[in-house]
């Protein structure tokens, strides 16, 4: 049975001479698996294959069957044509980071339409994103994930309650006897971000390159603390490099 659905490409990979397989995110059936053949075959091919770099927003219709773990794309077409996401090297880093982090924090093939929106939404965003709010976007899109796997960070944030929890994820009078914590200026950055509710908003943070650095890392330790096998992001380095030289 065919089905009319978006999706987020996440991963590709080549199979064979012709083809590739695809992880994408969908807007009906969470997180799947695609084989699509003959889109590296020639020129024209070549511009088929374009539409499964990581991060693309598609309309598709596909072949779907609950038993199956690999299914077939029927169509596919752009559903949102990216004006900067896929030539602009600090958005495309971002971008890719943002995928990454998609992708390792879904676990289970099951539709989550509202997440779907918000990371549809997200990257929209960021390919009209003005310098400013570009540079802070892997922040916001880090904290507000979270809310779509159970694990949002309260912000609670006060003067007696001033050090970030890692582990609990909220904030707390006294250091935690772990090391899982964040204090100081960073929990208080923590807390404005995460009163932000829409990306335009990060214009009115003025955070240096340093300050995301560590940011960053800290809340990829959060994940790491609540989602199992998380393990590291591979695009982390490549995006700090890449923003450090903007």
């Amino acid at each position: 049975m065919t089905h009319k659905t978006k999706g987020i490409v996440l991963r590709t990979i080549k199979y064979g001479e012709t083809s590739v397989v695809v992880t994408i995110f969908t807007e009906l059936f969470g997180i799947q698996t695609y084989m699509v053949n003959g889109v590296r075959s020639s020129k024209k091919s070549s511009a088929k294959a374009s539409h499964f770099q990581a991060g693309s927003i598609l309309d598709m219709i596909v072949y779907h069957n609950d038993l199956k773990t690999m299914h077939r794309i029927k169509e596919f077409k752009w559903a949102y044509l990216y004006e900067h996401i896929l030539s602009n090297v600090i958005k495309n880093s971002i971008a890719l980071y943002m995928v990454e982090l998609i992708n390792k924090s879904l676990k289970q093939p099951e539709q989550n339409t509202k997440l779907f929106y918000f990371c549809e939404d997200a990257l929209m965003q960021l390919d009209t994103a003005s310098k400013t709010v570009t540079a802070n976007f892997a922040l916001y899109f880090t904290l507000h994930l979270t809310h779509f796997f159970g694990f949002r960070m309260n912000d609670d944030h006060d003067e007696e309650h001033s050090i970030l929890d890692l582990e609990e994820g909220t904030f707390v009078q006294e250091q935690p006897t772990h090391p899982n914590f964040i204090d100081g200026e960073q929990a208080l950055l923590t807390s404005q971000l995460l009163k932000v509710m829409q990306p335009y908003e990060l214009e009115e943070l003025k955070l240096n390159h340093e300050t995301r650095r560590k940011l960053l890392y800290r809340y990829q330790d959060y994940y790491a603390l609540h989602i199992h096998d998380f393990g590291l992001m591979k695009t982390l380095p490549i995006l700090h490099e890449v923003l450090s030289e903007a």
